[in-house]
């Protein structure tokens, strides 16, 4: 859209940076208003209904010299999007503990992440089979269309576009059951004048007593560094696969497929695991399995298996037929990132779990909306540290194995978390 991927990459980091801003802003006071008038149903119906119109709206994304949305107006859409996610997750993460006893919530928060990356594996294969692949030319399977659905035209980047209409509606088409079938906590009769004045003031209680819930503050910090470092993988796994194997577009897309499973399979496996045994080995378990991985990943490259050992690919000739992951080394960074995909899932899903365990029952939505801030308003670091490392080294690998810091870090502190909940 903006023409120049320089300045397209700025302004993209630039309406991040709001994002991370705006959350920092509205999470914990929307949560602490939230809080006070009880219901938290109509501030999800009213998130859902701002994104899913900023989603149709990106249909007039295209290059401007075509038409279609100005760039400053795109990116506020986007801003919107990111924002409202992340506030409207905080209000649905704060529902938890009220519609689920306290033992099994690790286990509905990874059934709800899996049943999530279901619909997401559904949505892409349908996008990736129905319209990408024909549209793109790239391959010739008898059992792709001629044309993509819905008559699209790629001449128009209307196959790009048709994304955000998808994605708007099947927001809005998703949130029905939650909102109609889900127990929502009585409304407290508290008007909203009110709420917003003490909604402030319980924020400011909430700082005055930050060493009666220290044990959260730790939690949320060794949750910053570590999620910095996940988001960062899955932010620059494709860029890292593409750089180091030389995959395209169909390659990348096939990745996402593929992997997709074990997200489902991860956020099942995690809260088996956080039920079993508790949220804060739960995430010991996760994050830890992601170092490992991380580090196993960074060792393959097309003529090395795991650092030291050579592969002559030329040599070796391609194990399959397939046109797609010919070569030992594309295998086996294949299955590592299975692996990851599962760990990276189920990090998050305990994350959110030993928060809805361990922060005040009364203040919920404020908590889940710091919980919010603590994942979005330091994002930079992990870009940072992975841009850092990228240009001291002169090397991509290295900056994709410097994720691996953040994640130590935050496992590091998760050693003094306890899993109790405070007063």
């Amino acid at each position: 859209m903006v023409g120049d991927p320089v300045r397209g990459q700025e302004l993209w980091s630039l309406a991040n940076t709001l994002v991370g801003v705006f959350v920092a802003v509205l999470a914990p006071i929307t949560g602490a208003m939230s809080d006070r008038m009880g219901r938290r149903k109509p501030w999800i119906a009213g998130v859902a209904m701002i994104m899913g119109a900023s989603c149709i709206a990106l249909w007039w994304a295209m290059p401007g010299a075509e038409g279609g949305l100005p760039v400053p107006v795109i990116l506020a859409l986007i801003i919107v999007l990111a924002t409202g996610f992340m506030c409207g997750e905080a209000f649905q993460n704060a529902m938890l503990p009220s519609i689920v006893s306290a033992r099994n919530i690790g286990g509905l928060s990874g059934l709800g992440i899996a049943v999530g990356n279901s619909g997401t594996l559904l949505a892409l294969i349908v996008m990736l089979f129905g319209v990408a692949l024909p549209a793109s030319g790239l391959v010739d399977w008898e059992v792709l269309p001629d044309e993509p659905l819905f008559g699209l035209d790629p001449a128009r980047h209307e196959h790009n576009r048709i994304s955000g209409p998808v994605a708007g509606v099947w927001l809005l088409l998703f949130h029905l059951p939650l909102l109609l079938w889900t127990p929502d906590r009585p409304s407290t009769g508290v008007p909203m004048r009110r709420a917003i004045r003490e909604g402030l003031q319980e924020i400011a209680h909430t700082v005055k007593r930050a060493r009666e819930i220290a044990n959260v503050g730790l939690f949320l910090l060794a949750r910053m560094l570590y999620t910095d470092g996940m988001v960062a993988i899955l932010a620059y796994a494709g860029i890292y696969a593409a750089g180091t194997f030389g995959w395209d577009l169909a390659a990348l897309l096939l990745f996402g497929v593929m992997l997709t499973p074990f997200a489902i399979a991860g956020g099942l496996l995690g809260g088996w695991i956080d039920n079993r045994y508790g949220s804060r080995v739960a995430i010991l378990v996760s994050v830890g399995t992601t170092c490992v991985g991380i580090l196993a990943a960074v060792g393959v490259t097309p003529t090395q298996l795991f650092y030291g050992v050579p592969y002559d690919a030329a040599a070796a000739g391609p194990v399959w037929s397939f046109p797609y992951f010919r070569t030992l080394p594309e295998l086996l960074f294949l299955g590592i990132f299975m692996v990851l995909s599962a760990t990276v899932t189920a990090g998050f899903s305990n994350s959110r779990a030993m928060m809805a365990r361990i922060a005040p029952l009364a203040h919920l939505s404020q908590f889940f909306g710091i919980y919010a801030l603590s994942g979005t308003a330091t994002a930079f670091l992990g870009h940072g540290l992975v841009a850092l490392f990228t240009r001291s080294f002169h090397s991509q690998r290295a900056g994709f194995a410097s994720t691996v810091i953040l994640l130590a870090a935050g496992l590091l502190l998760m050693r003094w978390v306890r899993e109790e909940r405070a007063s």
